[in-house]
């Protein structure tokens, strides 16, 4: 797993007065300072005795989530330390997506002080559970045609963020396959339809593919057990090409993909990186 932050992440912050969250400017730390200070902000309201809570919302399992880590660490460099000053409670569901909407509202009843959201569907739980706890996510694809933020510059209410530009760059991606294959006509595209925001990626390559000449095979999986057949059935279909879809399925089987990419024979490109498995 890459631990620079991809080319395919776009912070924005709220300029909006009205918004119920102050978003200061911030970058990469996949949301670690605006959680700090929104922490920060409620600590100092409250007595000195309590230790701010921050929840965090996975649809992943907490083994293949790689960036807790990174979270815990960037707030030890803030003198944040877990179970002494700040606490985390974590909700994994481990890529059932079903079972968000009851791991958001447990975080709620908690009483999480900030809610941090890994992906589309984590957040759209997360808001669905409160309209008034400070929701912080990250990976998500478009927020605003989501439905979760009214803007990027005045995403409103108690939501903000940062977005994976997936969708708008499903276009680039098959443009740099076309590049590197040039005789290639057929790509196979690996997405999950129970993450909206994966709906959204394979709805915006429709259009780039045209013009690239370029036919594309839906590999729709929502589950890992899927992923052998759907491999088979894009090798079927005379696909030269596989794009994967950003989704806590995917990341939590990447090793899996890229082996059955590789076993078919099928050049990859993954969101924020590529791995290229040319045929010989």
């Amino acid at each position: 797993m890459n631990k620079e932050p991809s080319l395919d992440v776009l912070n924005f912050c709220s300029d909006n007065r009205k918004s119920k969250i102050k978003n200061p400017k911030w970058g990469w730390g996949l949301a670690i300072v605006l959680a700090f200070v929104l922490c920060g902000t409620v600590a100092e309201a409250q007595q000195p005795a309590k230790i701010p809570k921050i929840g965090f919302l996975g649809a992943g399992s907490a083994s293949a989530t790689g960036r807790l880590e990174l979270f815990r660490r960037e707030f030890r460099k803030l003198g944040y330390v877990d179970g002494k000053n700040v606490a985390f409670e974590y909700r994994f569901a481990d890529n059932k997506l079903d079972r968000l909407p009851a791991l958001a509202d447990e975080l709620v009843r908690l009483k999480v002080d900030v809610l941090l959201a890994s992906s589309t569907p984590t957040t759209l739980a997360a808001k669905n559970a409160s309209r008034t706890i400070p929701i912080v996510f990250y990976s998500v694809a478009d927020p605003v045609a989501a439905g979760l933020v009214d803007s990027l510059a005045r995403p409103g209410g108690n939501i903000t963020g940062h977005t994976i530009i997936m969708a708008a760059l499903a276009g680039k991606r098959l443009e740099l396959l076309k590049e590197t294959i040039p005789k290639l006509s057929r790509v196979a595209v690996l997405w999950n339809p129970q993450n909206p925001g994966n709906a959204l990626n394979w709805k915006e390559s429709q259009l780039p593919a045209r013009e690239l000449g370029l036919q594309l095979h839906s590999l729709a999986v929502s589950s890992a057990d899927k992923y052998e057949s759907a491999f088979k059935e894009a090798t079927k279909a005379r696909s030269a090409a596989l794009t994967v879809a950003q989704d806590s399925l995917t990341v939590s089987n990447q090793k899996l993909i890229a082996d059955l990419a590789e076993k078919n024979r099928l050049p990859a490109i993954y969101l924020g990186e590529i791995l290229s498995r040319a045929a010989a």
